[in-house]
């Protein structure tokens, strides 16, 4: 995938994302799990998961307090993507819709 692809695709999941969150926002901690297929030292994509951060912060959703960031990076290895994206799976992440998936 190429990374203006990525980018897009990421700009439209925290497009989409806001709406379900409005629905409700219950007491309890909610995670959210962010899969970066590049570096952590990656200034763009840094600054993408800072946008998607303020975005959620606007929405009434705070780190530590209604939810936790799991974030993980994979600086463009499919095995390491791999092995991230099972370890988020594995988490107990909430859906979109409000239930841990």
């Amino acid at each position: 995938m190429k990374r203006r692809e990525f980018i897009s695709l990421l700009g439209g999941a925290a497009a989409a994302w806001p709406l379900a969150v409005r629905a409700q926002q219950p007491d309890r901690l909610r995670r959210i799990g962010v899969l970066m297929g590049t570096a952590e030292s990656d200034p763009d994509q840094k600054a993408m998961v800072s946008v998607f951060t303020r975005a959620l912060e606007d929405l009434g959703w705070k780190e530590g307090a209604n939810i936790r960031i799991d974030r993980r990076w994979a600086a463009s290895d499919v095995a390491g993507l791999r092995t991230q994206a099972s370890e988020l799976a594995r988490l107990g992440l909430d859906s979109p819709d409000g239930r841990a998936a």
